[in-house]
């Protein structure tokens, strides 16, 4: 029996049920299958096997239809009919594009979930990326940090494991077969050809150290810093065993000679 329904009404005038109820999910089947995300704007995600998850770009989809609806908005006289109409016009649009957007991102973390015992991902500073006003348009459509959240909660839920590593890794900078960090990689540069003679692709490369870095951390714990000359470095006392399903790589920058971190962009 639910212990709890509310009923909401949103901005578009539609009106939902929601009932509170105990229920006891059953954990997923263990997966053979890992896999790391990068997270662009061409491509939504890119995953570690190489596969690309096309942006479907939901609010470009209507931005010309936004906009004049807006417009249209604007003109009306404050209190009118006539403007509430308008405002409900335009909370329409903002809604359809809210919609498709969870839509494809809870079909497609529930894929990731599904097929995979453990996913890595970046902790991405979405509230400072959105910033460049190039980007921030592109970056607000993407839902990154939405999407994040449904793989946490499904990952708790089905039994499988999500691990974080830190924002300032440089994951592209870095070839994922021998090991040397680039010294520069501009957003411009989508493949580069490592000394050791690998051809990268800037995404795939990243995904694939991100999920090396994210095993790393289920196998050691938290503490592992990105290599500097080769090797990797463990805090003393760090312990390898999780309570949490979802775990941070919470120290992967590097460190300067004199024991102080300094930031490494990707």
């Amino acid at each position: 029996m639910p212990s709890q329904v509310t009923v909401s009404r949103n901005a578009r005038g539609q009106y939902h049920v929601s009932i509170l109820v105990e229920d006891t999910i059953p954990e997923l089947e263990p997966a053979d299958r890992v896999v790391g995300l990068d997270a662009g704007i061409t491509s939504l995600y890119t995953l570690s096997t190489g596969e690309k998850i096309t942006n479907p770009r939901h609010e470009r989809r209507d931005r010309a239809r936004l906009a004049k609806a807006q417009r249209v908005l604007a003109r009306k006289e404050k209190g009118s009919r006539n403007r509430a109409k308008a405002r409900l016009k335009v909370a329409k649009i903002f809604g359809r594009i809210a919609d498709r957007r969870r839509d494809h991102l809870h079909k497609l973390s529930t894929r990731l979930v599904r097929e995979n015992q453990v996913i890595a991902i970046e902790d991405l500073s979405v509230r400072n990326m959105v910033k460049n006003r190039s980007l921030s348009r592109a970056i607000s459509d993407a839902g990154w940090s939405e999407f994040r959240s449904m793989l946490e909660y499904k990952a708790d839920w089905y039994g499988r494991r999500v691990v974080v590593i830190d924002r300032f890794y440089p994951s592209s900078k870095t070839c994922s077969v021998c090991g040397v960090l680039a010294s520069t990689m501009p957003l411009t540069v989508r493949e580069w050809a490592c000394r050791c003679g690998t051809v990268h692709d800037r995404d795939v490369n990243a995904a694939k150290n991100i999920l090396a870095v994210g095993l790393t951390v289920t196998a050691c714990g938290d503490g592992v810093r990105p290599p500097r000359t080769g090797w990797c470095s463990w805090r003393s006392g760090s312990s390898p065993e999780r309570t949490s399903r979802t775990e941070r790589y919470g120290s992967a920058r590097p460190v300067a000679s004199n024991g102080v971190p300094v930031r490494a962009l990707r």
